[in-house]
């Protein structure tokens, strides 16, 4: 029986991100996929998605540039357009992969790569079904659970990837469907229907059981993200509870309870997007003594470790955020837990950036007032208009805001940011790692920023908090805010008394009626 320091059981994101953390302390190494080396990350999650997302927001970008000219110079992209530049981008991350790890296993012999289902025998025994019918038994010292996880079906819809799809089913169609519902209006559920609109060719509905969109996030972003999906075409079905689904004639007939009472649609395919469930059923974690979570649907883990001291579960398999870089991270630092000298601090999840591929994109880290307001806890926000930014300015692409929230007190450390807008994703960083550091934002308002960047944005919202910025709140009031909130109390922090100020909109209407210089 072959044994090694380490057997890792999934090969994603995670797993191959712990095999490779594994290599830099001269272990040896053994790495089980059941199908694709890459996982759900490569091939039909994120990867795929934002270069979908990517190649929608272009063409949309042209087509809103022609306008009606696009018909006439014949721009329709088409299906099998997207579905190739998709495989392109697959095929040069896989290509990476693969190389990298037969490089790897050539040079230093650390690491082996096997292709089949992983099973427990115990603790330290584990079993490899292959293709091919055969079986193999490896014996490890410690084991790292990152099988991942598949999009979530309900009980009474039957899926099957042609007409009624998850995420896992898309880039299996023939051609843009003239029409699609999906089911859930959550982040995944909403950049669908977002990229889908942009292409201009499927009629996009979202059935939300919730009053807006988004609904864990504050109404601002929800808002904004609402406007320009019904501003394409997307009608979305507010406080909506879906009575029934079924394929008739091949198409989807969906019944719903709604605000505007009972509705009977047909479209062309429905998309089932509510969460993912995690790979645990053929992992037989129990011959192992592996405990689940609390709920019953994850595995059980405590800063990545079961409660079977040996064996670690990370990524989608511990649900906490099923997100590529959380599970990267989970799994490096299980793999450092194992075999470093020396202390290891637990993984702080309240600094995680997140991104979400909308139109426009949305960036945050930390708390929204959402949370804030439910736990209770006094804050303070500034809030900077992408109108107000030059680079913003320069670009054109002036919709989209900072916000920036810090507690409210004289420390003011920052608690979070959520940023929307043209490169909101390259500005999220700087605060997560201020949050990590556990500062506040006077090294934030004293850095010199690059100009003209987005960025300045964060810093002109750092100088409002501290009332040292350029511009005031309380004169561009409909641009820029800053408040502190209290016992569900928001009151306007401003240096200036707005009663006995002009507004700005009253300014701007004499400005450009050639009134003042």
């Amino acid at each position: 029986m072959e044994k090694y320091d380490l057997c890792v059981i999934g090969g994603g994101p995670a797993g191959y991100a712990a095999a490779m953390r594994a290599i830099d302390f001269d272990k040896k190494v053994i790495l089980i996929e059941k199908d694709k080396l890459g996982g759900g990350g490569i091939y039909n999650g994120a990867l795929a998605s934002k270069t979908m997302w990517e190649l929608s927001s272009r063409y949309r970008k042209v087509y809103d540039e022609l306008g009606k000219d696009r018909a006439d110079r014949n721009l329709d992209i088409t299906y099998d357009e997207v579905k190739r530049t998709i495989d392109e981008a697959i095929f040069d991350r896989k290509f990476q992969l693969t190389c990298h790890l037969r490089i790897i296993h050539a040079e230093t012999g650390l690491i082996t790569y096997e292709k089949g289902t992983a099973s427990f025998i115990n603790n330290h025994e584990i079993k490899i079904s292959k293709q091919d019918g055969s079986e193999q038994v490896v014996y490890a010292e410690n084991t790292i659970i990152a099988a991942g996880s598949r999009p979530r079906h309900l009980p009474n819809i039957e899926v099957d990837e042609k007409i009624i799809l998850t995420s896992d089913g898309l880039l299996e169609l023939d051609d843009f469907p003239k029409s699609m519902v999906i089911i859930g209006a959550g982040v995944i559920g909403c950049e669908y229907a977002t990229m889908y609109s942009n292409f201009g060719q499927t009629k996009v509905y979202i059935i939300d059981r919730a009053d807006r969109i988004l609904p864990f996030e504050d109404d601002d972003v929800s808002e904004l993200i609402s406007k320009n999906l019904e501003e394409k075409g997307v009608t979305i079905h507010r406080k909506a509870n879906l009575k029934r689904i079924e394929v008739i004639d091949g198409m989807v007939e969906y019944e719903i309870d709604g605000v505007n009472g009972s509705e009977v649609i047909r479209v062309e395919k429905a998309l089932l997007s509510i969460g993912r469930v995690p790979n645990v059923e053929s992992l037989h974690i129990e011959n192992a003594g592996v405990k689940m979570s609390k709920r019953g649907v994850h595995i059980g883990d405590v800063d990545t470790q079961t409660n079977i001291p040996n064996i670690y579960a990370v990524g989608d398999i511990s649900g906490r955020i099923p997100l590529v870089n959380v599970g990267e991270r989970e799994a490096r630092h299980a793999v450092v837990k194992m075999f470093a000298d020396f202390p290891v601090k637990p993984i702080n999840y309240e600094n995680v950036s997140t991104i979400m591929f909308l139109n426009p994109v949305v960036a945050s880290v930390g708390a929204n007032e959402k949370i804030l307001r439910e736990k209770n806890i006094p804050y303070r926000v500034a809030k900077v208009d992408y109108s107000t930014i030059a680079r913003a300015i320069t670009m054109r692409q002036t919709e989209g805001f900072f916000k920036l929230i810090v507690s409210d007190d004289d420390e003011m450390k920052i608690l979070g940011m959520r940023a929307a807008g043209y490169h909101a994703s390259s500005a999220i960083q700087s605060i997560a790692l201020l949050m990590y550091m556990d500062k506040g934002i006077d090294e934030l308002a004293h850095m010199i920023h690059p100009h003209p960047s987005i960025v300045e944005g964060v810093q002109e919202a750092a100088r409002m908090l501290l009332g040292k910025s350029i511009y005031k709140s309380a004169v561009f009031r409909d641009k820029l805010k800053c408040y502190s909130c209290r016992e569900g109390v928001c009151k306007p922090l401003n240096i200036i008394d707005e009663s006995k100020h002009i507004k700005f909109e009253e300014v701007a209407r004499h400005f450009h009626e050639g009134k003042e210089d």
